[in-house]
Parts: structure tokens; C-alpha cells; sequence
């Protein structure tokens, strides 16, 4: 049993969990710049129909988008230096930090390649044929076309990604990562006010969360600032109205929570 509830512990522990916020938004921020790298390049077969390709960008996105993010830690953890073992390459001694971000940022890519895939094929074909008719090459049809639409398309989902990869960090302590909540169990430890500091942990997620959900919704707004309220195009890009949208939620599947 823990200490007697007091809510004093909880504005006393904001200030020490707050030390190791930068921790978190390092594995976020390069965890989200690798996914984006990887999640490109595993769309692209996809899109493009590539044959052996598109298969490996199956069987990649079907493993991490089928198993638990706790399970890809410690299977890069563990057993990714006794894999490269056997090429005689030696990586025991590189820090955790970068297991943890290469596990994320795989896990990240995975939803990320869908978020792409379904973003680009979501844009009316329709308007890339006139495009084409008007003379421009493929590059500026995608570029300016597909690109604007696609991104307005995207961020709503990317939002999601983004606030879900923020949560999943938490469990980086398990390797012994004293990010957040790593640093939420030893304050526990110390103390026995465990209620008081779960209250502080999830009071300070909860800000950061709201707070990129609202920048995302910013930048969703000024990229679709050009269009006219009330007009189809307008319509397309909504929530509920949108038939294309709520095809790119189905064909990324639930798997990938978030609030957004």
C-alpha cells in the first residue's frame, strides 16, 4: 500500500517529471523523422504496383502494424545484436537510446507508409489526367496537384500518429530509458504517493498532446486555406462528408490510437 492520498505531491512532482521531458520529445522527434523517411520508402512500391518490393512492404507493415510495440523493444533490444553478430558487427555497447529509436521509428514508418499510400490515391486520378492535358510533366502534376491535396488529406491522420507515437514512449522505460514515466516510477518508489505522480505524468501528456493536436490543426487549416467554404472541393477534405477519407481510415485499420 501506498502513502496517504496528498494533493500537494502533484504540483511538487510536475517540476522533476519535467526534467526528463526533453528525453521524450528526442525519441518523438527523431522516432517521427525516421518513420517519415521509411514510411515513403515503403510507399512508394506500393504505389507504384513494384513487384518483389510491394510484397516486402507487405510482410513489413503486417509485422508491425500486427504486434505490440513492447514486443518490437525487446526483439531489437535483445535480439538484434546476437543477429549482427553473425556479419561479426558488434553494436552491445551502442546506447539504448538508439534501439529505442530505431524500434520506433520502424513501428512509426509502418503507419506512416499507409498514411502516404492512402493519402496520395485518395486525390481524384481525374485531376492528374488534366493536368496532363494541360502539359505538365508528372513532377509538377504531383508537386502541384497531388502534393496539396494529399498533405491536407494526411494531417488529420498524422495527427493521430503523432500524439499515439508521444503515449507509446512510455513504455521506453522498460529498457531503462528514464524518460517520463521512468521517471514516474522511481519518483513512486521513492515516495509511495504513486496516485499523486500518474496524476502529474498524465496531466503533463495530456498538455503536450493537446497542444500538438492544436499546432496540426493550424497547419491543416493553412494548408487548405485556399479552398472555398462551402465549395465540393471544401468537402472533400471533411470528416464526415468525405467518402474518400473514410476509405484511407479503413485501409489503415484500427491499430494506432491517438486523440485527435
Amino acid at each position: 500500500m501506498g502513502a496517504p492520498f496528498d494533493i500537494s505531491y502533484i504540483f511538487s512532482f510536475l517540476p522533476k517529471l519535467l526534467t526528463t521531458l526533453g528525453t521524450t520529445l528526442l525519441i518523438v522527434g527523431f522516432s517521427l523523422l525516421a518513420g517519415i523517411l521509411v514510411g515513403f520508402l515503403v510507399a512508394l512500391p506500393r504505389l507504384y504496383k513494384v513487384p518483389v518490393l510491394k510484397t516486402f512492404a507487405e510482410i513489413y507493415i503486417s509485422f508491425f502494424r500486427g504486434t505490440p510495440i513492447l514486443i518490437q523493444l525487446f526483439l531489437f533490444y535483445y535480439g538484434l545484436p546476437e543477429i549482427l553478430k553473425l556479419v561479426h558487427v558488434d553494436v552491445t555497447r551502442a546506447p539504448v537510446l538508439f534501439f529505442v529509436i530505431l524500434t520506433y521509428g520502424l513501428h512509426t514508418g509502418a503507419f506512416m507508409s499507409e498514411m502516404i499510400r492512402a493519402s496520395v490515391t485518395a486525390v481524384d486520378r481525374g485531376q492528374v489526367e488534366a493536368a496532363y492535358a494541360a502539359g505538365m510533366t508528372s513532377f509538377q502534376a504531383f508537386s502541384r496537384i497531388v502534393l496539396p491535396q494529399a498533405l491536407g488529406i494526411a494531417v488529420p491522420v498524422f495527427s493521430n500518429l503523432v500524439i499515439a507515437l508521444l503515449k507509446d514512449t512510455s513504455l521506453a522505460f522498460t529498457l531503462g530509458v528514464m524518460e517520463m514515466t521512468g521517471k514516474a516510477q522511481t519518483l513512486g518508489s521513492i515516495s509511495q504517493h504513486f496516485i499523486e505522480t500518474y496524476i502529474a505524468l498524465a496531466l503533463i501528456y495530456l498538455v503536450i498532446s493537446f497542444t500538438l493536436e492544436k499546432l496540426l490543426l493550424v497547419a491543416e487549416r493553412r494548408l487548405l486555406r485556399h479552398e472555398v467554404p462551402g465549395s465540393p472541393a471544401r468537402k472533400t477534405f471533411g470528416l464526415q462528408k468525405n467518402g474518400s477519407y473514410r476509405r484511407m481510415i479503413a485501409q489503415l485499420g484500427p491499430g494506432k490510437g491517438g486523440g485527435g
